[in-house]
């Protein structure tokens, strides 16, 4: 059984920096894409930032230049640093990752519980 644990979530005032991690773990053999999205309040979720195995990632909009996500497939860990935050930043995180478990031979979708980040005004 595969779980992704997300943790680094809080408050933080307008301004300040989040680094927020997903950990990978179970009966995995392959992980393609890991991404991260997000949902604030009354929204619909949204594509915030997402790596490809070999490192190429790409970023919404209203987070380019704000906004880092990196992995480490040793730890098959996805990362998300976040700085410059602001007050619309505030919404549940959600990590993603597109991986082969046992016993499937087909990449699935897979999610984490959530965390959430507060950017106080």
């Amino acid at each position: 059984q595969v779980q992704l644990v997300e943790s680094g979530g809080g408050l933080v005032q307008a301004g300040g920096s989040l680094r927020l991690s997903c950990a990978a773990s179970g009966n995995m053999f392959s992980i393609n894409a890991m991404a991260w999205y997000r949902r604030a309040p009354g929204k619909q979720r949204e594509l915030v930032a997402d790596i490809t195995s070999g490192g190429n990632a790409n970023y919404a909009d209203s987070v380019k230049g704000r906004f880092t996500i990196s992995r480490d497939n040793a730890k098959n860990t996805v990362y998300l640093q976040m700085n410059s935050l602001k007050p619309e930043d505030t919404a549940v995180y959600y990590c993603n990752a597109n991986l082969k478990a046992y016993p499937t031979s087909r990449y699935t979708n897979y999610w984490g519980q959530g965390t959430q980040v507060t950017v106080s005004s």
